[in-house]
């Protein structure tokens, strides 16, 4: 396993490689993370619109699995604004690793696992208000050809 200073967001090109059991994982680990991420946080039960206007302000990160960084597990945008302090290190646990990306980066990985133009993220909440929006691999219907 790579250590977390070695480990890069996967290319798009990169992503066209995963086979079907790598998304089989990937489904896997992103509901294991879902469960722990809502220990800490409220994610609404439908997406919204994918956070990538030109106005936003959002730090982009993904989540990847530590044993084959190509599967992308998570996208979050959070709300720079935010005072959310997550205990990431107890949410990804030891399989799990949390980058930050550019949100150019963030758009290309988002448009080569989830290419429907909007709608593929759930906003998730602390205290009520809006503090980012999340991802998740489970919600890959397939792989592009």
């Amino acid at each position: 396993m790579l250590s977390t200073t070695e480990i890069q967001s996967p290319t798009p090109n990169q992503i066209k490689t995963l086979t079907l059991t790598d998304l089989v994982i990937m489904n896997n680990l992103s509901v294991s993370l879902r469960e722990q991420i809502k220990k800490y946080i409220d994610i609404d039960p439908f997406t919204t619109d994918d956070p990538f206007n030109e106005n936003d302000d959002y730090e982009y990160s993904v989540i990847l699995d530590k044993t084959n960084t190509n599967r992308v597990v998570s996208i979050l945008a959070t709300n720079k604004e935010t005072t959310i302090q997550l205990p990431w290190e107890t949410i990804l646990g030891n399989q799990l690793v949390r980058l930050p990306i550019s949100k150019t980066e963030a758009v290309a990985l988002k448009h080569e696992l989830m290419p429907k133009d909007t709608n593929n993220f759930y906003p998730f909440r602390k205290s009520t208000r809006i503090a980012g929006y999340i991802m998740f691999a489970f919600q890959i219907c397939g792989l592009p050809q």
